[in-house]
């Protein structure tokens, strides 16, 4: 039986006694006058009453503007303003949110906090619904299920407490005080307060009461808490259910045909729950006074062999951190909102969770249970600020503030114990090491055994279940998963993963297919959890999205809080597309040489009976039919070979590829029948040479060169025009705009390649014209491309011929001095009438790719408008480069290059879109401008961890590439 009695919340200890005036704020303790925590549930027989929906509000400096009085019966508030229950405050118009990465922006004094304390009285008027249950009978509870930072609470006129852990449930009596009409609840919420100093995430700081409040009938008998046991026995197939509750009652399962008493076991043969196969019983558990549906899913997590286990397999955790977030409501969150979060995860291959880093509203794990996502639950606790001062003072480690500490950890567990998708609970998100961990890590092991615990400060894991790190660079996860890490024994025996990985913020992140390579070479290494879900920014007339700063903080880590997998209106970003198709859960490799591949189930649990295969040739990039491809339902981890059903087509001389697909042979609850979960593609047949384009020689005319169609300025050696297509500015081009991760984290080291860039000079290279020469088939032009300042430089020569129709441009480049840094990109550059180039058209990859961000990058056919072309990331920087290039249509040209390269076009140049510091500030101009590039520098992940890795670089050395220019008019 669960013990409410047993909760740490119920050993509440105060700093003082009864709050006086506003003393409660600055108090250690979690609060007063609130009933213990027990399960949370979202629907029952008994009635409910939700007080979402329009407040009262009013607005005051400080915690004690305003005296008490609001919260009487009769208090006329007609002259306040009015706010959205769930909602923030400051994202309706009173006040302003801010952003800090770790630095609390308040001075570090604690439990102390500002005067100056914005602080909102909100109020709500109700009556009770008609068919209300007369109040003499049973008791009614007024449940909170989170409130920024700090409320008390009065229901007409009586104080009934106060509470602060703000991404936690906080329930209390209140069936002695309602009354059928007129019911005033006021509720005085305070931006600071001491528990503001265990909830230093890297967020917007934001106010309010942002999840439901909501009036709850008990009747006589009624269900308090309950725990929902439902183990399984892999190896005889059986699930056991034990429901404990804390009021005696009955639990059916029709299903499985169980009725017992709550407190007896049952054994039965079951389908087990897995994040794969979400297999979820409906049952009940039925009290005098109360009947609750239940959806239960029976599995087991262990930790065995030096594995975290579910039912008896080792899983592999292919994740993302998930703050809750809403580019217009902030944390207030709607059901359909968290719903379209796990229908995009599951649509991206991605099978977990890490709710970063506070518990999220409760209706989420529900949809995890549904639809099946592995979540590693997180308390709301981080102390991150405390770093600055060298952890002195921290809270985790001052016994004052364990209770608070122990409220926290049980609000998560006993609101969410009764998940199946929950498998981890996790004590928080970097707060230091101390006593008050220990304290909570020793409560939950002794509350829920059948879950593991995960603390990433915690690099002994004296008091964790696994070894978890965040931002570790490559060559270390290959050591830790070989076991030559070090640490104590104790860790070496425990499963590792990276609870943060692959910063996805701006462009990027990269890396990724490099990480998973290690995590399925290496039985230890478990897998990771990409930084983050989506990207934080406000939506804002100024700026399409605002980030930090744009707000007037005094402290801000300006856009670090844009770092997601998502764009804040949860448009997927290349990123997620990426990451996609590197944790896809098949395998299937061979060139085909052969005439088969080899199919290798990734799954853990599930074979693939639920996938149909497609096999299809494209020539030039273009499509043939498409063939059914017979794979057998492999088992997880099962490997055949399979026959290709048809013979490469004839190009005449065309490439050919194919590709080989698996799509969803079913409709599912997440996605249609026909979904891609994985693909892969080889070339049959390699595009042959470029043509030479020779034959046509330079012709003097005035201050012009004629050569075949191409007309070029005699001073200069500039092509002006081919054909009918006039052409501006071609040079080689050297600079990008320095991505987020280019330009790396202020903590880090010399790899600052953005800055080293600047610093060099990239983004202002100078273009000396040394000589141009006509010869019998070639104009050539000789230039010196350096950065002012300094004694490095670029030898590039140009070399343009023609066979009349055709255009021919062979670069050569040639670096000078001592090259300490690699290269943005190296390519040409030119612009295009912008009234004549809306759109282009290309073979290469699909999306957005760079060196290290392919796996990605499908060749086939594909056209898209020059605004389709760019990735709007929130604060602009490099983006929307196509890869692996063989020709493109743009403005009146056919480019085909030798070898492949990387394509762009915008409406504003590399410079322009380097002095942006939103979308809004791009503006188009006359000009589109287009990129040719021969090399790209590798993305990585530097915004908050490891850079690209040397592979990846792209170092100044000698480089010879071609295009072939053609008018298509």
């Amino acid at each position: 039986m669960s013990s409410r009695t047993s909760s740490p919340a119920s050993r509440v200890a105060r700093t003082g006694g009864p709050p006086s005036a506003v003393s409660y704020v600055e108090d250690v303790s979690p609060g007063s006058g609130a009933l213990p925590p027990r399960a949370w549930y979202a629907t029952s027989d008994a009635d409910s009453l939700s007080l979402n929906g329009s407040w009262r509000f009013r607005l005051s400096a400080t915690a004690d503007a305003q005296d008490d009085s609001f919260a009487a019966e009769g208090y006329d508030a007609g002259d306040w303003a009015e706010v959205a229950v769930p909602g923030h405050w400051v994202l309706q118009g009173h006040g302003s949110p801010i952003y800090t990465n770790h630095l609390y922006p308040f001075p570090v004094d604690p439990p102390r906090v500002p005067t100056e304390n914005p602080t909102g009285d909100h109020l709500r008027v109700f009556d009770l619904p008609g068919d209300w249950p007369a109040l003499t009978e049973g008791g009614a509870v007024l449940r909170f299920d989170g409130v920024e930072s700090c409320a008390r609470v009065w229901l007409n006129g009586t104080d009934i407490g106060e509470f602060k852990g703000s991404r936690l449930p906080h329930e209390f009596a209140v069936g002695h005080l309602l009354k059928a009409e007129g019911n005033v609840l006021a509720v005085r919420v305070h931006q600071w307060s001491a528990g503001s100093y265990l909830e230093d995430q890297d967020q917007w700081w934001l106010p309010g009461i942002f999840r439901d409040v909501t009036l709850l009938h008990r009747p006589a008998g009624s269900v308090l808490d309950f725990f929902v046991h439902a183990s399984y026995d892999h190896v005889t197939g059986e699930g056991t259910l034990r429901v404990d509750s804390e009021v005696d009652g009955r639990v059916t399962v029709p299903g499985l045909d169980i009725d017992v008493a709550t407190g007896e076991p049952v054994t039965v043969p079951v389908a087990p729950w897995s994040a794969e196969t979400p297999r979820l019983y409906d049952g009940e558990l039925v009290t005098e006074g109360e009947r609750i549906p239940l959806r239960i899913g029976f599995r087991t997590v262990s930790l065995e062999d030096g594995l975290i286990k579910v039912n008896g397999t080792a899983v592999l955790f292919k994740g993302v951190n998930r703050h809750e977030w809403h580019p217009v409501r902030g944390r207030a969150l709607d059901l359909e909102t968290m719903r379209e979060d796990v229908l995009l995860m599951k649509r991206h291959n991605i099978n977990a969770v890490r709710t970063s880093h506070y518990p999220p509203h409760p209706a989420f794990l529900g949809l995890c249970d549904e639809y099946g996502l592995w979540v590693i639950d997180e308390c709301d606790l981080e102390t991150h600020g405390f770093v600055e001062q060298d952890w002195r003072d921290n809270p985790v480690d001052d016994d004052r503030w364990t209770p608070a500490l122990l409220d926290r950890a049980a609000r998560m567990v006993e609101r969410d114990k009764n998940h199946p998708s929950v498998v981890i609970w996790s004590l928080g998100n970097e707060a230091g090491t101390g006593r008050g961990l220990t304290a909570m890590a020793e409560w939950i092991h002794g509350r829920d055994t059948s879950r593991l615990v995960h603390y990433e400060g915690d690099l002994d894991c004296r008091d964790t279940d696994m070894y978890s790190r965040m931002y570790t660079f490559h060559d270390e996860v290959e050591r830790i998963g070989q076991g030559l890490d070090g640490g104590t024994e104790r860790r070496r025996r425990l499963p590792f993963i990276l609870c943060e990985y692959g910063h996805a913020m701006g462009n990027g992140p990269g890396g990724l297919a490099d990480y998973q390579r290690l995590f399925e070479a290496h039985e230890r290494l478990q897998g990771g959890f990409v930084w983050e879900w989506i990207d934080h920014g406000i939506e804002d007339d100024r700026y399409a999205y605002a980030y930090g700063g744009d707000f007037g903080e005094e402290l801000h880590d300006g856009n670090f809080v844009c770092d997601g997998l998502l764009f804040p209106d949860r448009t997927p970003s290349p990123g997620l597309v990426e990451y996609k198709k590197v944790i896809e859960p098949v395998r299937i490799e061979g060139d085909g040489s052969d005439g088969t591949v080899r199919v290798t189930n990734g799954y853990d649990f599930t074979d693939l009976s639920h996938l149909a295969f497609e096999f299809s040739y494209q020539v030039d990039g273009f499509p043939t039919g498409a063939h059914t491809l017979a794979v057998p339902p492999l088992a997880p981890g099962e490997s055949a070979e399979v026959e290709l059903p048809a013979p490469a087509p004839d190009g005449k001389g065309e490439e050919v590829q194919w590709t080989v697909r698996a799509l969803l042979a079913v409709d599912t609850p997440w996605a249609g029948r026909g979904h891609e979960v994985a693909w892969t593609q080889k070339t049959v047949t390699p595009r042959g040479p470029l043509p030479a384009a020779t034959g046509a020689r330079p012709e003097a005319d005035g201050d012009r060169i004629t050569l075949g169609p191409a007309r070029f300025d005699a001073r200069t050696g500039d092509l002006r025009s081919l054909g009918g297509v006039d052409v501006t500015g071609l040079r080689l081009d050297v600079w990008r705009a320095p991505t987020d991760n280019d330009e790396g984290a202020s903590w880090q080291d010399d790899t600052r390649y953005g800055s080293l860039w600047r610093k060099l000079g990239l983004h202002r290279m100078q273009h000396r014209l040394e000589s141009i020469e006509s010869g019998e088939e070639a104009l050539t032009v000789r230039t010196r491309v350096a950065p002012a300042a300094a004694d490095v430089a670029l030898r590039t020569v140009f070399r343009w011929t023609s066979d009349g129709t055709r255009l021919r441009l062979t670069v050569s480049v040639v670096p000078e001095g001592d090259w300490r840094v690699p290269l943005p990109r190296l390519g040409v550059r030119f612009g295009l009438s912008a009234a004549a180039t809306d759109s282009a058209t290309w073979f290469g990859s699909a999306g957005e790719a760079y060196p290290d961000t392919r796996a990605a990058a499908k060749l086939l056919q594909w056209d898209a408008s020059i605004d389709e072309l760019q990735t709007p990331y929130v604060r602009p920087q490099e983006n929307g480069a196509r890869a692996d290039v063989r020709w493109a249509e743009i403005g009146g040209l056919y480019i085909e290059g030798d070898p492949e390269f990387w394509f762009s076009a915008r409406r504003w140049t590399n410079e322009q879109l380097d002095a942006a510091r939103h979308r809004t500030d791009l503006v188009p101009g006359p000009t589109v401008w287009v990129n040719l590039d021969h090399g790209q520098h590798g993305i990585g992940s530097q915004s908050c961890g490891p850079g690209p890795l040397p592979r990846y670089f792209l170092n100044a050395r000698p480089a010879e590439f071609s295009f072939v220019f053609t008018e298509t008019d």
